[in-house]
């Protein structure tokens, strides 16, 4: 569900169901070509399918980080502090072409990288994403 569904009419019926946020990172320097922004475009948002198809109703996605690589972790991290404290359980990092090493992202619960799942593609991506989803809020 993207936060501009969400009334605040209904915000406080929907919080307790509503319990992640999902944070996407394009990484785009300004550098590049408007193909090249539309391709990176389109590599998030398959990634973001990963996670807000199967789990539509639980998962809210927030604005992505457009621009900035390493120069934004911080901002990224403390971006996932100040949402939880808004009052959001679990908060996903995602992005198709950005290391997001999560030591400098501690306040995410869990980071989605296709660098990390080149090994399977499409729906295997998707079940593997699926599965730590489900492994974070099993231990959360």
């Amino acid at each position: 569900m993207k936060f501009s569904e969400i009334e605040a009419a209904s915000w406080e019926e929907l919080r307790p169901y509503l319990d992640t946020c999902l944070i996407p990172v394009t990484g785009l320097t300004g550098s590049e070509q408007p193909h090249e922004v539309t391709a990176a475009l389109e590599r998030l948002r398959d990634v973001m399918d990963w996670i807000e198809i199967p789990f539509k109703g639980r998962v809210v996605t927030y604005p992505s980080f457009q621009y900035g690589r390493d120069s934004i972790l911080s901002q990224i991290n403390e971006i996932c502090h100040n949402v939880k404290l808004s009052g959001f359980n679990y908060i996903i990092v995602a992005s198709a072409d950005v290391e997001l090493p999560a030591e400098y992202i501690p306040h995410a619960d869990l980071i989605v990288a296709a660098s990390e799942l080149q090994e399977v593609q499409g729906a295997e991506a998707s079940a593997a994403v699926g599965r730590k989803i489900q492994q974070m809020w099993q231990q959360g």
